[in-house]
C-alpha cells in the first residue's frame, strides 16, 4: 500500500535524494555535490515534508542560505559531538560570521586560522592528527571542504566553510560551548590547572 503518492516524479530519485537528506546533514545549494539534489527537493518540497513527517522529521529549507536539512522535535537522530570537535565548529561558525560582514560571497580560509584560534582558546596547539578527523567528519556533512583535496591536516591548506555552519548548532548548545571555553580561559588567566582528560568531558550534539 502506498502512503504517499509521488505522482509522476522518479522513484528512484526520490528514494536518493530522501536517504542523502537523512545520512548527510546537510544539503547545499552551492555544494556542487548536493546542487541537484538540492533543486530536486525544493521543487518537490510538499512530497519531502509529508513523507519525513511520517518519520518524525520536519524539513527546514532555508533559501536565503540555500541549505536543506532536517530537524527532530524529538531530540533523536542528532550526532553527537566531543567538545574538540564543538570548539572547531564554534570557531568556524565565528569566522564564517565575520567574513559575511565583509559581504564576502564564499567564505575561504586557511587552517593556520583555526589551528591559532583554537589554540587562543585552550592554550594548547591542536595536533595535526585531529584536525584532520575533525575535518573529515565536517566535511562529510557538507560543512567544510577542502580545496583541491589537500591535506585536512596541514595548516597551509585552504577550507571553504559552507553557510551549513550556521545551522549545524543551536542557540542552547552554542551558549554551552562558550560558557565551557571560558571557564577554561579564566582557570588559564588565574594560574590554575585543567583536567588532563578535558576533551573528554562532554559531548555536545547537532542536527
Amino acid at each position: 500500500m502506498e502512503i504517499i503518492n509521488i505522482g509522476n516524479i522518479s522513484k528512484d530519485k526520490f528514494k536518493l535524494y530522501a536517504n542523502r537528506l537523512l545520512n548527510e546533514c546537510f544539503i547545499l545549494k552551492i555544494c556542487e555535490d548536493t546542487k541537484q539534489c538540492y533543486y530536486f527537493i525544493l521543487k518537490e518540497k510538499e512530497l519531502f515534508s509529508a513523507y519525513f513527517e511520517l518519520l518524525g522529521y520536519d524539513i527546514i529549507i532555508n533559501e536565503e542560505y540555500g541549505i536543506i536539512c532536517l530537524n527532530n522535535p524529538y531530540g533523536t537522530g542528532r550526532l553527537r559531538l566531543k567538545m574538540q570537535e564543538s570548539i572547531i565548529l564554534l570557531i568556524l561558525r565565528i569566522i564564517y560570521i565575520e567574513e559575511q560582514k565583509k559581504l564576502t560571497d564564499s567564505v575561504i580560509i586557511s587552517l593556520d586560522e583555526v589551528y591559532d584560534r583554537y589554540y587562543s582558546l585552550k592554550e594548547k596547539r591542536l595536533s595535526k592528527t585531529d584536525m584532520r578527523s575533525v575535518m573529515a567528519l565536517l566535511k562529510r556533512y557538507h560543512i567544510v571542504r577542502n580545496l583541491e583535496n589537500k591535506d585536512m591536516g596541514n595548516p597551509e591548506t585552504s577550507i571553504q566553510i559552507y553557510p551549513s555552519v550556521i545551522l549545524a548548532i543551536d542557540s542552547a548548545e552554542l551558549n554551552k560551548i562558550y560558557e565551557s571555553t571560558q571557564n577554561k580561559l579564566n582557570t588559564y588567566v588565574n594560574g590554575g590547572e585543567t583536567d588532563a582528560n578535558e576533551e573528554d568531558f562532554d559531548e555536545t550534539e547537532t542536527d
